[in-house]
């Protein structure tokens, strides 16, 4: 299975253009725009403003089953430092995790798929916006994605510098973790820095609360349940000689598992409250419950692991790789129709700069090989019986 030359050659244009031109969450009107013309040039029905900058394209061929590829449009808050001819038109922003790739690799698909008569049934490609803790995926889902385009079934592909070119991963179950975050607000009593005595000082307290939230990971879980807390932000005090009336923690929590998740919220909260008390201080907490764990389910993923197996450029399939503990809003469609989520390699001869880093930039040589991939998912979904 392999996309056509001219598409191919179409579709290095259209992501150098896209990372030329990068938006961020739910500002991707130039990107929705280029999106809907395209699709509609290759004559899929289009709906747009679906979760605010969200597209969908249609391509109806008669009874049958229905099936949802969808693909991330968004772009993230970095400043651009690769030196390319297409870099970063718009500064401060870039297309720093691939998803101007991945948009590129299901309209080239979308483009192959458009002129095939051997299908049967409903194919919906969704762009999605906001994917870079935004929540985009869930925004569309609230404003009726699966109701207005019901599908048997939902994939999601995302290129992964750290697997080489050629490499097709999934695996069943929990595939990317959940994202939470926390706020830990310490109030204590302000005074001269010279006369601590006469103060509760909230910044003896952050310290002390900073490593005691690190036992919770390897104190109060087992190390068999896998867990991420991240502290990533203290903030107190303005001046040298004054102790600050309050201080405030952030960070993230991670997990793949739903019961998990809950239990380290609750030992979070038990943590500030007790460990302020102690000192004579009290202590707000914020939890806020983010993205879900992305969940594979059994038969879609097999599904997706098959597909791979006749495209040209997937030289190896892994269907047992570790979940990564970073996160993924797509996690929203799952939760609402079955389906899978995969990783391309991204690595060539040199190997990638890692996602959100400021020197990255997506492999084009995987371009040809992810568009493949959706296209034969599709016609196996689709095939006509």
């Amino acid at each position: 299975m392999s996309i056509e030359a001219d598409t191919v050659e179409r579709m290095v244009a259209w992501r150098r253009d896209l990372h030329a031109h990068p938006e961020l969450a739910f500002q991707e009107t130039r990107t929705a725009e280029f999106v809907a013309r395209e699709l509609a040039a290759c004559g899929f029905a289009v709906k747009t403003g679906i979760g605010r900058t969200g597209v969908v394209g249609t391509l109806a061929r008669g009874g049958g089953p229905a099936l949802g590829l969808r693909a991330d449009m968004d772009a993230l808050p970095i400043r651009e430092a690769t030196g390319l001819p297409y870099a970063s038109t718009n500064p401060g922003v870039m297309h720093a995790c691939g998803h101007d790739g991945h948009v590129t690799m299901l309209l080239g698909a979308a483009r192959h798929l458009a002129s095939r008569s051997d299908l049967a049934g409903t194919l919906h490609v969704i762009f999605q916006p906001a994917e870079e803790c935004e929540g985009g995926g869930k925004a569309m889902v609230e404003d009726g994605l699966f109701r207005d385009f019901p599908c048997d079934a939902v994939f999601g592909l995302h290129n992964w510098p750290g697997l080489p070119v050629g490499t097709f991963a999934t695996r069943t179950g929990p595939i990317m973790a959940s994202l939470d975050t926390f706020e830990i607000t310490v109030i204590g009593y302000g005074t001269h820095a010279a006369m601590p005595e006469r103060g509760t000082d909230p910044l003896v307290i952050t310290a002390e609360l900073v490593l005691a939230l690190q036992t919770v990971v390897s104190r109060r879980i087992a190390p068999t349940e896998p867990a991420v807390l991240s502290v990533t932000q203290i903030h107190g005090g303005e001046a040298y000689n004054v102790i600050p009336d309050r201080a405030v923690i952030r960070g993230t929590v991670r997990c793949l598992d739903e019961g998990l998740r809950a239990r380290i919220a609750d030992h979070i909260r038990a943590l500030a409250r007790g460990i302020a008390e102690t000192h004579g201080a009290k202590a707000e907490i914020v939890y806020t419950h983010g993205y879900p764990a992305t969940i594979n389910a059994a038969d879609p993923a097999r599904f997706a692991f098959d597909a791979a197996a006749e495209v040209a450029g997937i030289t190896e399939r892994r269907s047992e790789i570790t979940p990564s503990m970073g996160s993924e809003d797509f996690s929203y469609m799952l939760n609402e129709c079955p389906g899978a989520y995969v990783w391309l390699g991204a690595d060539g001869a040199k190997p990638s700069a890692p996602l959100h880093n400021p020197a990255y930039d997506f492999n084009d040589e995987i371009l040809p090989v992810g568009a493949a991939w959706w296209a034969s998912l599709t016609r196996r979904f689709l095939a006509a019986r």
